[in-house]
């Protein structure tokens, strides 16, 4: 069993926030995207490798838990770890901290399918690819999944009375 690796660095810009001050869902899906591809590297899944044998990755199925919000000026870090790999799937888990706080701020967890590039049809990842994911299988079970998708707000989110209503 592996511990998650460091997958991203950065932090939040005004620009990537909404108009109730914190940040986007489209820049955490972003973010986990960028992710989702430093993980897939570090485990030798480059563009090159699946030019090389014909196949792309394709996202099935994505669930995201947003625990606590990010404002302008966070910085944040995003530690990644693969759950299961099966025959053509591979799922894998992401979680986002405020690296001030240690909080985590959002969570998900991605399902992937190997295809084959000119058929666009499910097909078997290669024998030394699954080799040697399946040495990286995350150990996560540190971490309750219940917890990581309980989607109520937590105690460090704004209050609905803080929030502006327009005139």
């Amino acid at each position: 069993m592996s511990e998650l690796l460091l997958t991203y660095r950065g932090m939040v810009y005004p620009w990537q926030c909404d108009h109730m001050g914190h940040m986007n869902v489209m820049w955490y899906a972003g973010k986990f995207d960028e992710a989702s591809w430093q993980l897939l590297a570090r485990l030798g899944l480059t563009r090159r490798y699946m030019l090389e044998r014909g196949s792309v990755l394709a996202a099935v199925q994505q669930n995201t838990s947003y625990k606590h919000e990010l404002r302008a000026g966070d910085i944040i870090t995003i530690r990644s770890g693969v759950i299961q790999v099966r025959e053509k799937v591979i799922r894998f888990l992401h979680e986002m901290r405020n690296d001030e706080t240690g909080a985590i701020s959002a969570a998900t967890d991605v399902t992937a399918v190997s295809m084959d590039r000119e058929m666009r049809r499910a097909c078997s990842f290669p024998s030394d690819f699954l080799k040697r994911v399946r040495q990286h299988i995350a150990d996560h079970g540190r971490i309750d999944p219940e917890e990581i998708h309980d989607t109520l707000p937590q105690a460090t989110f704004s209050s609905a009375s803080s929030i502006p209503r327009p005139s």
